[in-house]
């Protein structure tokens, strides 16, 4: 009887096989935002400090390893949110802090379209788990803030994440003069009054 591959984040996985992966997955985010999702994968292999075969075995296609990088960072954001509230000086600061989190994974995100085009019902997909994972975490975030009478606006998480989103498309243009973090810097302490 064959050995059974493990699913990647199978318990059965070994330890350094998810160093390496999770190395991996952070360092082809990185090359993604300054070298956009047609960086060379050698790139990404000197960034992580693996060989290109690692990669190829973790991730046969571009797209897969997009797609990887992707999911990977949803899952951060996610587990950012009860970090956050735990540890920030107020529910605000926490929601800010999570919202910058937020704003540095769209713009990994940029290029996932074209990475897909070929696959959009995987598109599909992965919206949809970015909005299941996403949208009850800022929702907490937003009703401790709420609770705590530092947010007085009557934003949903929905219309919170949408509007950021939109604040960040903006970003691809090269505009000089544009600083999405500071735009969405703006929306914020617009929910505060």
């Amino acid at each position: 009887m064959g050995a059974q591959n493990p699913s990647p984040g199978s318990p059965t996985k070994r330890a350094d096989a998810r160093r390496n992966e999770k190395a991996l997955l952070d360092a082809a985010a990185s090359v993604f935002v300054t070298h956009g999702v047609d960086a060379p994968v050698r790139r990404i292999a000197t960034e992580a400090g693996v060989g290109m075969g690692t990669i190829y075995r973790h991730f046969p296609t571009r797209a897969d390893l997009v797609v990887a990088v992707y999911r990977h960072q949803v899952d951060a954001c996610a587990e950012a949110g009860p970090a956050l509230l735990a540890t920030a000086s107020s529910p605000f600061a926490a929601l800010c802090r999570w919202v910058d989190l937020f704003v540095e994974f769209l713009v990994t995100k940029h290029g996932l379209p074209a990475a897909m085009r070929d696959d959009p019902d995987g598109f599909a997909a992965l919206h949809a788990l970015f909005l299941d994972r996403l949208v009850p975490v800022l929702a907490d975030v937003l009703a401790a803030a709420r609770d705590a009478g530092e947010v007085t606006a009557e934003v949903t998480a929905h219309q919170l994440l949408r509007a950021v989103g939109d604040i960040c498309a903006g970003a691809e243009r090269v505009d000089p003069d544009y600083d999405a973090r500071l735009t969405v810097r703006l929306l914020l302490d617009g929910c505060r009054s």
